[in-house]
């Protein structure tokens, strides 16, 4: 199966995307990993307030599979996070590039976009694999 990504985003490795939004960035994970993860039963993020570091652990995604951690792709403050996937998490889903994405950050360092993969790199990773 081919995934589509939008070609806006960015992605860590581990299968995160960052998204610029204006001043903030849209963090989620990637419909890969959300297909690879099945159905997702919970999910927990950080408080809003809380500062991200770039790779650190900001939460988890559980699955019937597996339970996941996730990685901030840029360092940040989150300033909002998306309340439906926490008391929905199947939203996660339905639309993993849109209104199942996790946070929103403040970017410490807004150039750390620059080093994620682009859509084309990241597309070719994981449907070669």
């Amino acid at each position: 199966m081919a995934f589509e990504f939008p070609a806006s985003f960015r992605f860590a490795d581990s299968h995160e995307y960052a998204n610029a939004d204006g001043e903030l960035v849209r963090v989620g994970i990637s419909a890969f990993a959300v297909d690879q993860l099945g159905d997702i039963v919970f999910v927990d993020l950080p408080e809003v307030g809380d500062t991200l570091e770039k790779g650190s652990s900001f939460g988890s995604v559980e699955s019937v599979k597996a339970v996941e951690d996730m990685y901030a792709p840029v360092a940040g403050e989150v300033v909002q996070r998306n309340e439906a996937v926490l008391a929905s998490p199947e939203e996660l889903q339905n639309d993993p590039h849109g209104e199942g994405w996790l946070l929103m950050l403040r970017p410490s360092d807004p150039s750390q976009l620059q080093t994620l993969m682009d859509t084309q790199t990241y597309a070719a990773k994981v449907n070669a694999g």
